[in-house]
């Protein structure tokens, strides 16, 4: 997806879908690509970790057997 950053307030950049200007995202500025200010298109990108998912499943599903076993 591409977005305009449209504005920088107190530490938020406001962006705007470039397909859907009535889309609108607010981000904390230091997520912005380094040297990212007003006007500027970026491209925004999001992944699904699936490894990442399948240890934070692993760590919940050992902590709630340790829970169960002191029952």
């Amino acid at each position: 997806m591409k977005a305009n950053v449209d504005r920088i307030e107190e530490g938020i950049a406001i962006l705007i879908d470039r397909e859907d200007d009535a889309r609108r995202i607010s981000i904390p500025v230091p997520l912005l690509p380094p040297g990212s200010r007003e006007g500027d298109v970026i491209t925004l990108t999001l992944e699904r970790d699936e490894d990442a998912t399948a240890a934070a499943k692993a760590r919940v599903s050992g902590l709630v057997e340790k829970l169960r076993k002191r029952s």
